[in-house]
Formats: C-alpha cells, structure tokens, sequence
C-alpha cells in the first residue's frame, strides 16, 4: 500500500475534518477515490460480439453460396445486410451498456465524513486522505484509514482475506477499503484511496464476471433453434433436388432462401433495445436494477415481503406523545423543524418543575446518534428518523444535543442491534457517571428495577410494569411507535454486562409515522394482480397491524379452523405473529402457514431469511425488501432482493437485484408492473417474428414441392429485405408497447413459463399457415409461368401489405385488435407507415427495383395484395379467439 503522507501520530490534526478547500486540493492530487476497472465493456468488445450471433453465420454462409453459384449481386447486398445487422446490433448493444452504466451511476454510494467539523454525507468517490470517516454497523469502509476513536468494533475482512469471522478492531488499527462494518462504530482518518488502496492492489482478483440471465439463454436458445432449423430444412430440400435431378445451381439458390427465410434476422437487434427501455424506464420510477435477471422475474412475483418504516410509511417520524408520571404529554408541531410544545390537558409545561419529564428528554437525546443543526435558515438532519425526532422533541422544550453533550460528555456506547432492540449510552458529568437507555419497551423493562415518577425513585413492581405495557399496547395499537427510556447513576464503569442492569425506568415516547398516501392504491392493484402482500418489521405487533389495517393487507377476522394443533391456532389466531413466536414454531408448520400469515412483528434479521424459504418452498416468487447488514442472506436468497436506497447499507444494496431511489413501496409494484409489460412485450415481438419466417419456409416449400424447382415464390434477396426492413420496426415497435391498464389484472406467470409455450405456439403455426397459404394462392393465381416476376412481385406485395395489419393483431396475443387503442404505440402506426413506403422505394426506383428483380404495379394490382393481407388479419382475430384459453 503506497503512503500517501497520513500517520496516526498526526491523527490529532485531523479529529475536527478538512475544510472544503483543503479536500478539493487532495481531491485534485490524489485523484478520485475509485478502482480503476480492467474488465471493462469497450465499444471493440461490443463490436466482436457481434460476430457471436449465429444468425450473423447464417447469412455469411448465405453470402458464399450466392458467391460460388456466380449470383455476385446477391452476395454484395447480403454482406451488405450483415453489415447492417452487426452495425445496428453494435450500436444498440453499446447505446444499451451505457445506459446501465449510467444507472449504476444513479446508485453510487455515499460517505459519512467531517468537513468544517461538520458531519456531511458526500459520493465516496470523492473521500480524500486526510479525510475523517464517521462509520457504524452496516458501512463499506470507503478507503483504508486508521481508526482514532471506537465503539465496539468488528469488521467483516472476507472480501479480502476470505476469513469468515468478524475481526474485532482496536484503536490504532486499519480498516481497509471494501470491507464491513457489521458491529459498532468508530471515527478514523484516511490514508490511502483508489487504486493505491489494499483493495486497488487486487482489484483484478475480485472483479465479477458478469452473468447471462436466464432470459438471455432463452432467446439465444431460440434463435440457435431456428437456425438450425433452417439449416436442417435447407439441407434436405438440397439433398432431395439432387435426387430428383434438379441442377445443383437451382438447388443452391432454393437452399439459400429457406435458409434466409428461416432466420429471424431482427430478434436479437429488438431484444436489446425492449431491455435497455425497460431498465430506462424503470430507473425514471426509481428503481434501479442492478441485475437483468430481475426483469423477467419480477414478472412472476407472487409475494411481496416489505419493510414498514419509510417503505410503506413516509419514514418522518414526529414525537407526538410522552408517557411520563402515570400521565400521557402531548407534543406539537410536526416534521423536524423545532417548533411546538409539550403540553397536559393543552397547559404547557414548565421543565423546572418536572425534573423526571426532563431527565427523560435528555436521555433520549444522549443515547442517540442524530444530528440536528440550522444552516442558512433551514434545519439540517443526519440519522436514523426515529432518533432524529427524538432529538427535535428535546429542542421544543429547549433542551439541544449539542449543548447536552458538552455537559455530559459520551465514555461508552452499547450499539443498538436488531437482536437487542436497545441502545445505551455512558456519560460524565463533574464526576458523576450517568447510563442513558431507550429501546422496546417490552425489552427495556427486563433491564428496570426502579422507576421514577415526579423526580423520586420506587422499585418497579410487576402491577406497574403491567401498567406501562398496557400504555404501550394503546399507544401502538394507534399506529404510533413506542420506544422506552430509562437511566441510572453509577459510581465506577462496568462491564457491558452490568451496565444495561437494575435500570430506572422513566417514561414511553410515542411517534407517528404516517402511511404513504400512494400506498393504499398499490396494494390494491397487487391484490388484483393476485400478489400477497406481507409485513415483516420490526416494530410492535399492535403498531404494524394498525398500519396493516390502514393500508388494506391485515384483517384479523381471519379463519385458521383448519389448523388441528390449538397452541399453533391461537399463535396464529388473527393472522400476525411476533418474533418469538416464529422462533417457537417447527419448520414443518411453517412451511404449512407462512403464505398464510401476513404480518410478522418484533422480527430478527435471520429470521426474514426463514420466511424466504418457506414461502419457497411453496412455489411462491418472493421479492424481499431489506436495508441493514444482517438483511443480506434474505435478500440474496429472495428471488428479487430489493435494498433501499436512502436509507440502506452498501452490504444490503450489494446483495440486492434491486435498489429503490425513494424507498417507496409503490416504487416496487410499478416495477413489477413495468416488469410483467416487458415479459409479455418480448412473447409478442417473438411471436410475431417467428410466425412471419415460418410463413416465408411455407412459401417456399409449397412452391418447391407442388410447382417445381423453377418455381420459386420468393427469391432469396427479396426474403432478406422482408426480414431485415419490413420486420424490424413492427417488432421493435412491439417490444416498446406501452403497459396496458390490465396487466394486473391478471395472476402471475409461471417462473418456468417457455416464452413458446403452447398458446404461443398454435398462434405461430396457425398464422404461418394462413399467410403462407394465401402468398402462395396469390402467387399461383398469377400466372408464374407467364410472367414469374410479375407473380414474385405481387407475392411480395402481399406479404408487404399484411404489415399494414398483422402487427396490430399482435399488440395482444388473448384481446380483440378492436379492444386496443390503436393511438398508444404511435411508434407502431410511425413504424408500419414507414416500412411500406420503404417497400414501395424497392419496387418502383428501378435501380433497387432491378436488384431485388421485382416490377412496377400499377394501381389496381394493389387490390389483390391488399384485400388478402385484411383477410389475414380477419383469420388472425378468429384464431386468437379459438386459442383463447390454452396455455
């Protein structure tokens, strides 16, 4: 690791941070704080993979074959087709990889540092030496730096070392970049950023190879598929000409068309571009996929496990009410502007003359890490919401955090952990030492022996206990969050051990969080799509299930009769449980009745991994929110692991598919949404590029097998220019159609659902077949052997003008053409009208026309053409209609 000029012996220099100009001189010396990527997606690797695509083979193979049977012109305008699909390939594929480039850019992490001896939140990007880190449980340690100041420190080093266990730190010691905090926390001071970092040293080592997503091996499955197909159709077709005594030039060229006509030259190119939409589209919703596997599952999503606080809650909570002295206080104002009082039976308090209400204040205050400030006129905030409005009821009645701790200086900290449920703080004050603790009130009254009511100190009795539980269920059950405070004098430190005992109970603080209001609507619309919808926090029980009532997903006027075991009944009796609750029941029952279940209270971490398998256990596709540390397993093991982004750990957002800008649950079912819109919109584009090839091999064959060798419908050339320009703006059109009203309507798909499965495949072949059928009835019908590129012509005039029509018959593969608003894919009408003026450039500019061997059609030859292509989507209409419920 390269010294950047930063020693713990000058640690002391740097405890109050840089000042900004300072940072920005560093900035531009050492550069930014980044590793400097080897594996990196390079137009040139874009462009080679080009050549990957087996479709690009075929038709070089096409191109040789017209070159060795001396059709020279063919072979030029096939290689300059295949320049064209390489070049159109290219640049979408490389357009779409910088757009996920710049929504990983969205997403780029954040740092806690003290700039001007203020806490501010900055890109990690721009950490400098030099720079001091305010780091706690859940952190990726940014840079290395060397630690000055702890709290109960343990750092996961696995990235780095591959060991396991969490290794415990000390002061002095080094925390190296891309490692974990997963306990305490700590303040340390920047040595060495990017690439001259431990990680930047290996950062070839851990780069990731990045993975095919199981939608991309189905369609590159798909389109092998078909190439063989039409390798194999164009390989026995030869072979019998041969046998019948046809000339081996003729049966070349009738080779090379069934080859052509089988390919779908324009699926691979519309594939990338509805992908690289959807992510766009998406990221304006805000929720940025960091996985393309994502995007075809969340259009299977059966269960949706959310977090409450700031999910399906606006995450800005307001002290509303204190439980202090057998009286209930209550507290004005709202939001974290300072403004309000504490009043009883609406007479403002005097502080002087409660010291318990005012002990309570400070405790809370002290045992917390929010910070509260005023610049500029507008107040500031940094932490946790809800000890942030605990810190801003404390400033209503005059009593602010700084001020505080300049008085009570802070000698130890017990962090707060989901398995604890408490947080405690130790302080000096003119040689007194002083335990401040708050927590779940259930949890922190274990810890009380005493409690104080108007400034003198009783032992805590059970009936008092039972009391303040009882305060605490009424408060939840409104929907407010309540926490416990408590304190206690002490004469000598102890062991972390002693100091959470024989604690003196003082009051509850009562706050709201109020439901989004956006919220209501988006579990109705998943109940609709047959998606559950269930709440795992870890918040009271009373408290989640008002929230589960506001907001439509709990009703306990549920029926479990059919549960035979009476202790699991009546665990499960209004369908919520608590964390320990879940910790008594067998896997087995679980199994049985976890999607019946839908809230899950007072829950640990690991525990939302259990609920994961369960629910898949029962087939279920499972998207599970998390923003801390211990939510990784869960969120990694979930089908779609959604992390938060405000207020979610870089550890949760790295084992996430998913991050939510806004932390909004709404956020996550218009993801599904956009999700399901992009599944179904590929199914479309496919089956509507499939059926038109399989018309061109029908063509083809029939005209082989009944009219002869010299009778070829289409030519190779002309099959070429359907598939690669007439094809390719419908389809693309089709991939971008707009997301219809009623696809959430319906239940989610199957996981394992081929995207040709049988409904999908009928239309193909049905489709296929009436539109070969009918080119090949026009072309017949026309004298071939009068005039056959007068007949050639008028076929391809017909299978032209079905462009007019069948797309739109696509647009749904169950609803009538008639029941879709035609002016929703403008694209659609923008596409269909340009491709067949194109057409019409090729058949009447004689020199393209002389090329593709096509002749003028005067104005009634159109009628033929024209009235068979609405025919076609007449029959089009009556086969969706048959097929309508096969699956």
């Amino acid at each position: 690791m390269k010294d950047m000029g930063t020693t713990f012996k000058e640690l002391e220099s740097f405890e109050e941070g840089l000042n900004e100009r300072e940072a920005q001189k560093r900035l531009l010396k050492y550069g930014f704080n980044q590793l400097e990527e080897k594996v990196k997606v390079t137009p040139l690797k874009v462009f080679l993979r080009q050549f990957v695509n087996f479709i690009v083979w075929v038709l070089l193979a096409a191109a040789f074959i017209s070159l060795y049977i001396g059709e020279f012109l063919s072979f030029w305008v096939i290689i300059f087709i295949i320049v064209f699909v390489i070049l159109m390939g290219f640049f979408q594929e490389y357009k779409a990889e910088r757009a996920m480039e710049a929504l990983k850019s969205i997403v780029q992490p954040t740092t806690t540092v003290l700039r001007n001896n203020r806490p501010v939140r900055i890109l990690t990007k721009n950490v400098v030496p030099g720079d001091v880190l305010l780091l706690e449980t859940g952190d990726k340690i940014p840079a290395d730096a060397q630690v000055f100041d702890i709290t109960s420190l343990k750092v996961d080093e696995a990235t780095l070392t591959g060991e396991s266990t969490a290794v415990q730190k000390k002061k002095g010691d080094l925390l190296f970049a891309g490692t974990q905090i997963v306990h305490g926390k700590c303040r340390a001071v920047v040595v060495a950023t990017g690439m001259n970092t431990k990680l930047g040293q290996i950062a070839g080592l851990i780069q990731e190879e990045e993975e095919k997503t199981p939608l991309q091996v189905k369609i590159a499955h798909l389109a092998k598929t078909l190439a063989i197909i039409a390798l194999v159709a164009s390989l026995s077709t030869f072979i019998l000409g041969i046998f019948t005594g046809a000339p081996i030039p003729e049966m070349l060229i009738i080779a090379l068309a069934l080859a052509v006509s089988a390919v779908p030259e324009g699926l691979p190119l519309t594939m990338t571009i509805t992908l690289a939409y959807g992510m766009r589209h998406m990221a304006k919703h805000n929720a940025i996929i960091r996985k393309m596997l994502a995007v075809e599952t969340l259009g299977s999503t059966t269960v949706i496990c959310t977090d409450k606080t700031g999910t399906l809650t606006k995450n800005e909570m307001t002290v509303q009410k204190i439980y202090v002295n057998g009286n209930i206080i209550d507290v004005t104002g709202v939001g974290y502007e300072p403004k309000g009082n504490l009043l009883v039976r609406d007479e403002k308090i005097v502080l002087e003359k409660d010291s318990t209400l005012t002990m309570l204040l400070k405790a809370s205050t002290l045992c917390n890490n929010a910070v509260l400030n005023e610049r500029e006129g507008k107040w500031n905030t940094l932490g946790d919401p809800t000890e942030v409005a605990l810190v801003v009821a404390a400033a209503k009645a005059d009593l602010w955090k700084d001020e505080l701790e300049d008085e009570y200086k802070e000698i130890e900290e017990i962090i707060f952990t989901s398995e604890r449920k408490m947080m405690s703080t130790v302080h000096s004050r003119e040689g007194e030492n002083f335990v401040f603790s708050k927590g779940a009130p259930e949890v922190l009254l274990e810890r009380c022996g005493y409690i104080e009511k108007g400034g003198e100190v009783f032992e805590l009795g059970e009936e008092e206990a039972s009391r303040i539980l009882a305060e605490n269920s009424s408060l939840a059950s409104s929907a407010f969050r309540v926490l416990g405070v408590a304190y206690k004098k002490i004469s000598e430190l102890l062991t972390p051990e002693n100091i959470e005992k024989d604690l003196i109970f003082l009051g509850l603080t009562a706050m709201i969080d109020p439901a989004r209001k956006e919220v209501f609507k988006a579990v109705k619309t998943c109940h609709e799509a047959g998606i559950k919808v269930f709440m795992i926090t870890g918040d009271n029980e009373d408290t989640a299930k008002a929230i589960g009532k506001q907001i439509g997903i709990f009703n306990e006027n549920r029926n479990f009769d059919d549960v035979e075991d009476e202790k699991l009944r009546s665990i499960i009796e209004d369908g919520a449980i608590n964390g320990s609750e879940l910790s008594q029941m067998r896997d087995e029952d679980l199994d049985l009745l976890v999607d019946r279940i839908n809230i899950y209270s007072r829950s640990m971490p690991e525990q939302k991994l259990r609920i994961v398998k369960a629910l898949q256990k029962k087939r279920h596709v499972v998207a599970m929110t998390g923003d801390g540390v211990n939510d990784a397993p869960a969120l990694k093991r979930a089908d779609i692991g959604i992390s938060m982004g405000i207020k979610g750990t870089d550890v949760a957002k790295e084992s996430s598919v998913m991050v939510l800008q806004d932390d909004n649950f709404a956020t996550i079912v218009e993801a599904v949404k956009r999700g399901r819109t992009i599944y179904e919109n590929i199914e479309k584009f496919t089956v509507y590029l499939i059926s038109r090839n399989f018309t061109e091999i029908i063509l083809i064959l029939l005209g082989v097998m009944l009219l002869g060798f010299e009778f070829l419908p289409l030519l190779a050339l002309q099959i070429l220019f359907i598939n690669m320009f007439d094809e390719l703006m419908p389809a693309i059109a089709l991939g971008l159609d707009p997301i219809r009203e009623d696809i959430m309507y319906k239940k989610p798909r199957e996981p394992g659902e081929r995207i040709l499965k049988k409904r999908n495949l009928t239309l193909i072949l049905s489709m296929a077949l009436i539109m070969g059928f009918a080119s090949f009835l026009v072309f017949v019908l026309n004298s071939p052997a009068e005039d056959i590129q007068r007949a050639r012509t008028l076929t391809f005039a017909t299978i032209v003008s079905m462009i007019l029509f069948i797309p739109f018959a696509f647009r749904s593969l169950e609803k009538s053409i008639f029941s879709i608003d035609f002016t929703s894919n403008r694209l659609m009408i923008i596409g269909v009208l340009s491709t067949f003026i194109l057409t019409l450039s090729v058949m009447y500019i004689p020199f393209l026309a002389g090329i593709f061997e096509l002749t003028s059609l005067g104005l009634a030859d159109w009628v033929i053409p024209i009235s068979v292509a609405f025919l076609t989507l007449i029959f089009a209409e009556g086969i969706k209609v048959t097929i309508r419920n096969v699956r």
